[in-house]
């Protein structure tokens, strides 16, 4: 089987297809075989593995992944995509399976039960830009048996999800990343490792995931609360953005007074504030 790495065998599969590019899915397809390898490198996959593909496409990165794990599950959401996969690019690999699905429909936690014995696996994707947020936190929300997802993003997506406080970057994503997993910028990939070309540059990130929160938190719903009315308005002080955005029994008087047991001004802003101040935070305003 010839290797979609390279672009001309990329390109001969499109036309043999008559493959239409949908703007729906966001789809840009990688041809560069030094950035499959990053991937396979940072993803750190071992042969005894179990990995979920998010959005194969034609089946460039999942070629790399079968030759080197046991098992790769490859969910696509395009139907067009999927008599080229079955039908021709992986077809002659026994170790793959192609589910024809919406990922943020899919019931993960169980597929990794029956493919895998509850151990974790790994995910790997080559993200829509559009959807790369909802699809990341809908795996970490649902508590999926993970080791590690890592995933092609936009550049300044990856950039937020590791960002550190008091930076621009940092914010509600970088909170919520960092509560479930350790991130790590594997590689930054320019636009012309693409067809099509996107208009921004991408980035390999690493998510590994914590066994257990690196923080306490009472309610970590309502800690993601407090952390979401604090970067909706985060030009104003956590008291003022807190006391209009995070629900009645958040008030002036209780922010301050818990900012002050914290030993922090009651001028902060959220952007200031660690993951572990949040916790601490809202554990304090729920006594």
């Amino acid at each position: 089987m010839a290797s979609l790495g390279e672009p001309k065998n990329t390109i001969a599969i499109l036309n043999k297809y008559n493959f239409v590019f949908q703007k729906k899915f966001g789809q840009n397809f990688l041809i560069d075989s030094r950035v499959l390898e990053k991937i396979v490198e940072a993803a750190g996959i071992k042969e005894e593995d179990l990995v979920i593909e998010i959005g194969p496409g034609i089946g460039t990165m999942t070629q790399y992944l079968c030759e080197r794990v046991r098992d790769v599950v490859a969910v696509e959401i395009d139907r067009n995509l999927v008599p080229i996969l079955t039908g021709d690019t992986l077809k002659d690999y026994s170790n793959v399976t192609v589910i024809n699905e919406d990922i943020l429909k899919l019931d993960i936690n169980q597929l990794v039960k029956e493919r895998n014995g509850g151990r974790p696996a790994k995910v790997v994707a080559n993200l829509p830009y559009y959807i790369t947020t909802p699809i990341i936190m809908g795996l970490f929300e649902a508590h999926v048996p993970l080791e590690n997802i890592t995933v092609m993003v936009q550049k300044e997506v990856a950039n937020r999800m590791q960002a550190e406080p008091g930076g621009k970057d940092y914010g509600a994503l970088s909170l919520a990343v960092q509560y479930y997993a350790k991130p790590y910028i594997a590689a930054n990939v320019p636009q012309n490792c693409f067809i099509p070309r996107p208009n921004v540059a991408s980035a390999v990130i690493r998510l590994t995931l914590h066994k257990e929160p690196p923080v306490f938190a009472v309610d970590e719903h309502f800690m993601f609360a407090l952390i979401r009315a604090a970067f909706n308005q985060r030009r104003k002080t956590l008291v003022n953005a807190l006391a209009n955005g995070a629900g009645e029994r958040v008030s002036k008087e209780a922010v301050s007074d818990a900012l002050g047991r914290m030993g922090l001004s009651v001028t902060v802003r959220g952007e200031m504030l660690t993951l572990a101040d949040f916790a601490q935070l809202s554990n304090i305003l729920l006594e």
